[in-house]
């Protein structure tokens, strides 16, 4: 009997992350969930225990030793991941470069660039070994366009993209599947972590238009990750109905 996959899924507490892993569960997939709180952790596991087998792993994607450590003590029937989605990520802060706050600076490029690097270091080894795998990255718009005040989450957002890239090449012919999804406006707490709390100006970023939800980025992961062995989605940009660019919206509703 085929085993179940298992999906590892980084920044799994939240948005996208959280979204994902429902889905994932809901069509029989075994999930590893990974956050830094743990009672959102606990909260989803006992959720998602409803529909499949889970394991969570609590840590912080930016300490090395922490993701080595989380990832080597998975149990032996979550130790072969067949799916990882590198989700965690975050932007800090929308200042001009000349007065950046430089701890900002550190959080996003720590998240989104080493984070994801360090999470893949520890999982693809198994994958090259099995010669088997699917990695999906999860970028944004702001990798493929730089916007004012968007400087050093433009810069990380292109180095997921760069990372993207680089992966599948050196990947080819090791039957190890990569992509990146990259979406544009998406109402989750991305906004409020970037106003650091500021809840008022985080929702008027969502505000008298559409945005994209989380269930529907979940849904193009799930369609990448469902698709025939000889087909790979290399590099995908969503946006919705009103977004043209990162700073053309269309607020008319």
């Amino acid at each position: 009997m085929r085993r179940k996959k298992i999906a590892l899924i980084t920044g799994s507490t939240s948005g996208i992350g959280r979204a994902t892993a429902r889905l994932m569960a809901s069509h029989g997939v075994h999930v590893i969930i990974c956050g830094r709180r743990q009672s959102r952790l606990d909260e989803l596991s006992e959720e998602l225990r409803t529909m499949t087998q889970v394991h969570a792993l609590n840590f912080d994607v930016r300490e090395r030793e922490a993701v080595f450590e989380a990832i080597e003590s998975l149990p032996s029937e979550f130790a072969e991941i067949d799916i990882l989605i590198n989700n965690a990520g975050n932007a800090h802060g929308l200042d001009p470069i000349q007065s950046g706050n430089m701890d900002d600076w550190d959080a996003m490029m720590d998240i989104n660039v080493k984070g994801l690097l360090y999470v893949s270091r520890a999982i693809i080894p198994k994958m090259t070994a099995r010669r088997s795998g699917h990695i999906i990255n999860i970028g944004s718009t702001a990798g493929k366009e730089v916007y004012p005040k968007g400087n050093v989450y433009c810069a990380s957002k292109h180095a997921v993209d760069a990372i993207n890239q680089g992966m599948r090449l050196d990947l080819n012919g090791l039957g190890i599947k990569v992509g990146a999804i990259n979406p544009g406006l998406v109402e989750t707490e991305f906004s409020e972590v970037r106003f650091k709390g500021d809840s008022n100006r985080a929702e008027k970023v969502y505000q008298n238009y559409t945005p994209l939800y989380p269930g529907d980025i979940a849904d193009i992961i799930w369609f990448a990750v469902t698709r025939p062995p000889h087909v790979n989605i290399a590099d995908l940009t969503v946006m919705c109905l009103d977004q043209a660019s990162s700073t053309i919206v269309n607020k008319t509703q």
